[in-house]
């Protein structure tokens, strides 16, 4: 099996954090050189105070974060997904790929993102594949280009099984963090009036029109460039947020303002972890979890005021 590998620096005080948004990307763990304590790790942990040069002169400030991805994962979702949360986080992020070819992985990928159900009433199909519906599903075409979200990621998958069972055909939703518009799109087929999706990242707005286009969905939905809620106006019954737990604590500080009264908050991309900071600061700010979920390493919750 041929691998990419993909490498993220990143300045030291934040390996951390990096390192959370890295996990979210793969299974079976990462790889971190971090050089900040090379000395006192030497000698706690090799026992011996004798440093090969080429290591001493390794960069303190900065760490690197190998992540390894299969051929038959997707790696450009993985590297739109550490852009964009990486830049959500504030992080000054250098991420660079080896093994194979840009052009190459970015394509050969595709031969192993087939259709796969969703819950009970939903299939997500590649755009350039065909689905044999013969459970009648309500089928979603996605194309993820360069933004995070085919489905196939436990986080994204929890969101639409648990939208299956909040949008109603009089609620609007807003997606925020929407990636690739899989969730909004979503909802828009699960009866939703309307969608509204916001992103950090530009390029993932634009692949989010082209699915909302994919669709047919596009005069449902709107998407725009912005931090959160930070451009977003108006009320709604749902509320969707597949983004990682730190973000989510942020968002706990204004997304009440964009909830109906009733409203449902869906949050998502909560490694097991991270639980209980998520519900502590959900009660901080007056949330109730109302139902939890776990898919594999992952949570997600449906909040409400």
């Amino acid at each position: 099996m041929n691998w990419t590998e993909i490498t993220v620096e990143i300045p030291q005080k934040d390996t951390d954090t990096a390192a959370a948004i890295a996990n979210m990307t793969v299974p079976y763990g990462i790889y971190i050189e971090d050089y900040s304590e090379l000395e006192q790790d030497a000698l706690e942990i090799a026992h011996i105070d004798l440093i090969d040069e080429e290591l001493v002169a390794k960069d303190r400030t900065k760490s690197i974060i190998h992540i390894y991805i299969s051929e038959c994962d997707n790696a450009p979702e993985a590297v739109a997904f550490l852009k964009e949360r990486l830049v959500a986080q504030g992080i000054d992020a250098k991420i660079g790929s080896v093994g194979v070819e840009d052009t190459d992985w970015n394509e050969n990928w595709k031969k192993y993102f087939k259709a796969f159900e969703v819950g009970s009433r939903l299939a997500v199909c590649p755009s350039w594949e065909k689905y044999e519906n013969c459970e009648n599903r309500t089928v979603l075409m996605i194309d993820p280009g360069a933004a995070f979200g085919t489905g196939t990621h436990a986080t994204t998958s929890l969101c639409m099984s648990i939208m299956e069972n909040v949008v109603t055909h009089h609620c609007n939703v807003l997606d925020i963090g929407c990636g690739s518009g899989i969730l909004s799109i979503a909802g828009v087929l699960l009866g939703a009036k309307s969608a509204v999706g916001v992103d950090i990242d530009a390029q993932s707005v634009k692949t989010a029109k082209e699915n909302a286009e994919i669709n047919g969905v596009s005069d449902k939905t709107e998407y725009f460039v912005g931090d959160l809620a930070d451009k977003v106006s108006g009320k709604y019954e749902v509320i969707c947020a597949n983004i990682v737990a730190d973000v989510i604590i942020r968002l706990f500080e204004n997304v009440a303002d964009f909830m109906t009264d009733n409203g449902v908050l869906i949050v998502s991309g909560i490694i097991d972890i991270r639980a209980d900071d998520v519900k502590k600061a959900a009660a901080m700010h007056g949330f109730k979890i109302t139902q939890e979920y776990t898919k594999e390493n992952w949570c997600a919750y449906t909040i409400q005021k």
